[in-house]
């Protein structure tokens, strides 16, 4: 069981309200809330008590975000998602969440580079195509899957799409709600939840929910400009956060 302290709480309060933030349109926030928990209780720990926070945010943001959303990108994304998050229950085993981490890192900052340094992205917008967004999809899937950081892969698939920022917004919040709830099986199996705190994620659900609302509404506000600058920069941050957790592990 969870220690109730002040910190422990006020902590996760924080994570479950940029739980929201990411479900209501502010994409990546969310996966700095398993490494901020972290910080106080256990790695497995946190993300087994996020993921339903995750689920239940979920329901909010696929309401918000209904009628606004990329239809070819989930048709591809979805069910190369769902095979990711397979690939990841069968062998979670022999999975090291630091180097997938870090993989999907040093893609980010190459990723990073070539949208601020190369005329080619500037220029012009790529079409969602089945080959790379089967393959995205899938590290989509199996990156949210091991560690809850499945946002890096989808915007190196998605942001050279240019989409329109609610569009883009409401297609991310879509997939994660399906991986988010294929999820609960696998994690349930592997007896992540053996430690579950129900009153403490109770607690947590009104600031998620409060922070999907905030989120959905900074969305509309931030002019699309800023909104993806703020999307590139956070992916760049989190790419060199996942390199710098594989250099600090005991296995490097």
């Amino acid at each position: 069981m969870i220690e109730h302290t002040p910190l422990i709480i006020a902590i996760a309060a924080l994570s479950a309200f940029m739980v929201g933030l990411s479900k209501g349109g502010l994409p990546s926030v969310g996966t700095l809330s398993v490494p901020l928990l972290a910080l106080v209780i256990s790695p497995v720990t946190a993300a087994a008590l996020l993921l339903p926070i995750f689920v239940a945010s979920d329901m909010v943001g696929l309401y918000l975000y209904r009628h606004t959303y990329s239809a070819r990108n989930l048709a591809i994304l979805v069910p190369s998602a769902l095979v990711g998050v397979l690939i990841g229950w069968m062998f979670s085993a022999y999975l090291s969440s630091v180097f997938i981490g870090m993989l999907v890192g040093l893609v980010g900052i190459l990723f990073c580079l070539n949208a601020w340094l190369g005329k080619r992205y500037r220029k012009q917008a790529r079409d969602a195509d089945v080959p790379s967004g089967a393959f995205w999809g899938a590290v989509t899937g199996l990156t949210s899957f091991v560690s809850h950081s499945g946002a890096p892969p989808f915007q190196m698939y998605v942001l050279p799409q240019r989409l329109e920022k609610m569009k883009f917004a409401g297609t991310s919040t879509i997939l994660f709600a399906i991986i988010n709830a294929a999820k609960i099986v696998p994690y349930w199996e592997l007896q992540q939840f053996s430690n579950f705190d129900t009153r403490l994620v109770l607690w947590l659900a009104p600031a998620a929910f409060i922070g999907t609302f905030v989120g959905k509404r900074l969305t509309q506000v931030i002019p699309d400009g800023a909104f993806f600058r703020f999307v590139e920069i956070t992916l760049l941050l989190l790419s060199v956060k996942l390199i710098a957790d594989f250099a600090a592990s005991p296995s490097f």
